[in-house]
Parts: C-alpha cells; sequence; structure tokens
C-alpha cells in the first residue's frame, strides 16, 4: 500500500533526519516515486507530516496500552516504563513531540495529550482502593513522558559523554517512580 509505505519512509527519514528531511521528494526519492504521487495521497508536504504525526500517536498509544495489557504494571513498573522509553526513543515519538512542539501543531498535539490523558486515567484505575491513584499516576505519566522524552532527543548525544549505560535514563525513571509510588 503506498500509504503505509509512504509513511514507513518519511518516519525513517524523520529519525534519520530530523523533521526538515521530511520532504515530499525524500519520501518519494526512498520510495523510487515521483512526489506528485504522495500529492495524489497526502495533498501536500504538511499533509504527509500531518498523517506521520498522527501515525506515530496513534503507534505511541499501542506501544504504551500494550505495556498496560492485563494489569502487567501493577505488578512489573519496568514493563510500562521500558515501552513508553522504547516509543519515545527508538520509534521516534520524542522526535515527533519535539516536532509538534516547535511546529506549534496544537490541533495534533491535542491527540498526543488523549494519549497521555488516558495512560494516567488506566494506571489509576489499576489502583482503585487508593485515594491518591489519580495523584500518583499523574505523576508517574509525567516523570515517564519528561524523562523518556528528554532520553529519546539527548541520550544518545548524552550517554558516550557520560560512558553511561544505554538503559541509565530509564532506570533512573523506575527509581523515581518506585519513591513517588512509596510515598504515604
Amino acid at each position: 500500500m503506498a500509504r503505509e509505505e509512504a509513511l514507513a519512509a518519511a518516519r525513517d527519514l524523520l529519525l534519520s533526519g530530523g523533521p526538515a528531511a521530511v520532504t515530499l521528494k525524500a519520501v518519494g526519492e526512498r520510495m523510487g516515486v515521483g512526489h506528485a504521487n504522495l500529492i495524489h495521497h497526502f495533498g501536500s508536504a504538511a499533509g504527509l507530516q500531518g498523517a506521520l504525526m498522527d501515525r506515530m500517536v496513534r503507534d505511541l498509544a499501542e506501544r504504551i496500552a500494550a505495556g498496560l495489557k492485563d494489569g502487567a504494571v501493577a505488578l512489573e513498573p519496568g514493563r510500562l516504563m521500558t515501552a513508553v522509553f522504547d516509543a519515545f526513543g527508538r520509534s521516534g515519538a520524542s522526535q515527533m513531540a519535539a516536532w509538534l512542539i516547535l511546529a506549534r501543531e496544537q490541533d495534533r498535539a491535542e491527540s498526543f495529550a488523549g494519549v497521555v490523558r488516558d495512560l494516567a486515567d488506566r494506571l489509576a484505575a489499576l489502583a482503585p482502593d487508593d485515594a491518591r491513584a489519580t495523584e500518583r499516576a499523574q505523576a508517574l505519566v509525567t516523570t515517564a513522558a519528561y524523562m523518556a522524552f528528554a532520553d529519546g532527543l539527548i541520550g544518545p548525544v548524552l550517554r558516550p559523554m557520560l560512558d553511561a549505560p544505554e538503559d541509565l535514563g530509564r532506570d533512573l525513571a523506575l527509581k523515581l517512580t518506585a519513591a513517588l509510588l512509596a510515598e504515604p
């Protein structure tokens, strides 16, 4: 399917070259088609970029939902943190989120915000007997999002400077999360 192939090529370009690399010409070259074919599917470069942002938000939601499957997070918080860090880092959600923010794409940012709110609601629902479940869930989501976002953007540059292990950011987020959840 040409649309799916174009979105995959656009994501690869975003991850390898940043938002400026996602052009109709570059995606067409990667696919071996003219940019007119892409205009047919997306209408414009902005349409392609918007479709990519939407796809990445959906992918982020699916990855996080998988981390919550069967209440696994209550037993294994590392599973959720790994899903969030993988989504922000390897899958490019940090690049996408930075792009949304810098491009002032508030409409697209709202779909991202929906993913964040849904995650907090689902986490709070895992502890129905905890009067502070909503507050704790918000703290967990904020910690995970801040740290995974930063790790996805600057981690690949910062870790080698410090000769730090690849999972340092995730491990620090887990420690902070454990401390937040242990508060009475």
